[in-house]
């Protein structure tokens, strides 16, 4: 068997976030990636778009994370996506940006890299598992390895606010204040330590 490389690899962590509860998601789920030595997270989001799906925002975002560019997916060994549920589907922000990645589905640039989805709702029963579900989709069409959580962690037992096998998740309220349980914290950073730890195991 070869030998796993020993240099830094980087795993992109793409959201979106509306009223900010799935960017502290990604924050747990980027601090679990680095919490694997020899792993970073690059933090990115896409704009939000209009009725007529133009970007309203400046090409540069005023604070947070940068917006995401596709040189992102050929850089990053691995990606964690997250939005919040639409309706139970992923915001249309997010699916704007998927809908024009056609070349690098094309050119194979994610196959064979791993993967994985978390989401926050409004309501408890808002759609967390088919959002996750919606966001895998694209995923698989580009060929990658969808990860999920494992019923191993006993909070994905005991969870009564988020959490699912399909990938972390968080009742965030419908204003999007409820503060991420601790149930919902660990499962975030435990699937952001697999994807590190399944990227590390394939980039070798």
């Amino acid at each position: 068997m070869p030998a796993m490389k020993t240099s830094n690899i980087t795993l992109l962590v793409l959201f979106y976030s509306r009223h900010g509860a799935t960017k502290k998601m990604a924050d747990f789920i980027a601090q679990g990636i680095e919490s694997v030595p020899g792993c970073s997270a690059r933090l990115r989001t896409v704009p939000a778009i209009s009725t007529v799906c133009e970007a309203t925002q400046s090409d540069v975002p005023t604070d947070g994370a940068p917006y995401v560019e596709l040189s992102d997916l050929s850089e990053c060994a691995g990606i964690a996506l997250g939005s919040p549920t639409r309706f139970g589907n992923m915001a249309s922000a997010m699916k704007y940006f998927w809908d024009g990645t056609a070349a690098d589905w094309l050119s194979g640039t994610l196959n064979g890299k791993p993967a994985c989805v978390f989401t926050s709702t409004g309501s408890l029963h808002g759609g967390q598992e088919s959002t996750l579900l919606s966001m895998m989709l694209p995923l698989l069409h580009h060929g990658m390895l969808i990860l999920g959580l494992s019923y191993s962690h006993p909070a994905l037992m005991s969870t009564s606010s988020g959490g699912t096998p399909y990938g972390a998740s968080h009742w965030a309220g419908a204003d999007g204040s409820k503060a991420i349980s601790e149930d919902s914290k660990q499962l975030a950073i435990a699937l952001g330590v697999r994807l590190a730890k399944t990227a590390q195991q394939l980039n070798v």
